[in-house]
């Protein structure tokens, strides 16, 4: 089983290529883009690369940010069902952001 002792990070500071571990400690994979909302400084998640492809993880599933490793909230056997990363910007929508834009249509002028 994996552990982290390092001192936890920001979502913005971390970089591509660090280890993403399940919560019984096994690799599933590798940090490959960060998703926020930049305008509200929100984290959405991650798309990781894992052996099947790219996997994008919900930030609620994400528990642990440090420079050495990210760790998830989901056991290995979760992870591996993970959604598909579509590889577009814009194909992976939070449920904040559907509802953002929800409401947006139902108020006038908009």
């Amino acid at each position: 089983m994996a552990t982290d002792d390092d001192h936890a990070i920001s979502y913005t500071a971390l970089p591509r290529g660090v280890p993403v571990v399940s919560a019984d400690g096994r690799r599933v994979g590798t940090v490959h883009r960060v998703l926020d909302n930049a305008r509200e400084h929100i984290f959405d998640g991650i798309v990781i690369s894992t052996e099947a492809g790219r996997r994008f993880v919900d930030a609620p599933e994400v528990v642990r940010i440090t420079a050495r490793q990210v760790t998830l909230s989901l056991r290995a056997d979760e992870a591996a069902r993970l959604p598909e990363d579509r590889g577009t910007i814009g194909s992976v929508q939070t449920r904040a952001q559907r509802a953002g834009r929800r409401w947006r249509r139902r108020l006038p002028g908009r």
